[in-house]
């Protein structure tokens, strides 16, 4: 939550009601209002299926992220609709666990669509803060956007940096990777917030960026071979790989 002197701003909108609701009751214990404003990173399940708990907050997103939601809208999610949905490969595995776990109760999710959309970049005041919400897509999601708080210099990155899911493979693409990573770099940000991590410095962001760009120029030298990339980076790092960067690697080997 981001909160300024007049308005304040979600992102992201938690991946059902009952985890919304959880968010809004801990704003409340702060004295903090619900949120005027929220924006979605991207149109993953688990960022914006509790929108429909956010009825009198305007929600913001790319116009690709509303694009890849209106999709969704028609979808039943039954264990059954969802398992078939895995089988045909319109699903993943991953995603339809967690989904069964989120609503082990019931499954009334309502696909809402965000009431706003932006091409590239939009900027918000909230009253001595100013959000930047621009759109950089990535491997894991093309629709991503990051909203940038200028005067805090914090980058939310939702997933952009993370490699993409919904494929045959998990796998990182030489070109997508490193056209991002240039995208995220133009801010001037101290701290990053990704979705699904603790936040991170720029001394621990920066660490994170030099594996990408290493692993990439790796998996390029070496034409995608596995073995010679593992070798490479080692003679780079000298030491043993960590399961971190065997991982990262086995990645853009899939996508190469």
């Amino acid at each position: 939550m981001v909160v300024g002197e007049k308005k304040t701003l979600l992102i992201d909108a938690g991946n059902s009601e009952s985890h919304v609701n959880y968010f809004l009751n801990e704003l409340k214990k702060r004295e903090i209002p619900n949120p005027d404003l929220v924006v979605l990173t991207h149109w993953h399940w688990d960022h914006i299926f509790g929108l429909s708990a956010l009825s009198h907050t305007v929600s913001i997103a790319s116009t690709e992220t509303s694009i890849e939601m209106e999709k969704l809208i028609p979808f039943s999610w039954s264990d059954e609709a969802i398992d078939a949905r895995v089988k045909e490969g319109v699903e993943i595995e991953f995603c339809a666990k967690a989904i069964k776990e989120e609503y082990k109760n019931h499954r009334d999710i309502q696909v809402t669509l965000p009431d706003m959309t932006i091409e590239k970049r939009a900027e918000i005041n909230l009253g001595g803060v100013t959000c930047i919400v621009q759109h950089v897509g990535g491997d894991h999601a093309a629709d991503s956007v990051v909203v940038y708080i200028k005067e805090e210099k914090i980058l939310f990155l939702g997933d952009c940096i993370y490699p993409k899911m919904y494929a045959p493979k998990v796998h990182y693409t030489i070109e997508e990777t490193l056209r991002v990573l240039d995208e995220i770099e133009s801010f001037e940000a101290e701290n990053y917030i990704l979705s699904h991590q603790q936040p991170i410095s720029k001394e621990e962001f920066d660490r994170e960026v030099t594996l990408l760009r290493t692993i990439a120029k790796f998996t390029k030298i070496c034409e995608g071979d596995q073995q010679k990339i593992m070798k490479e980076y080692e003679t780079y790092v000298k030491r043993e790989l960590t399961e971190d960067e065997i991982e990262t690697i086995i990645y853009f080997v899939n996508g190469y």
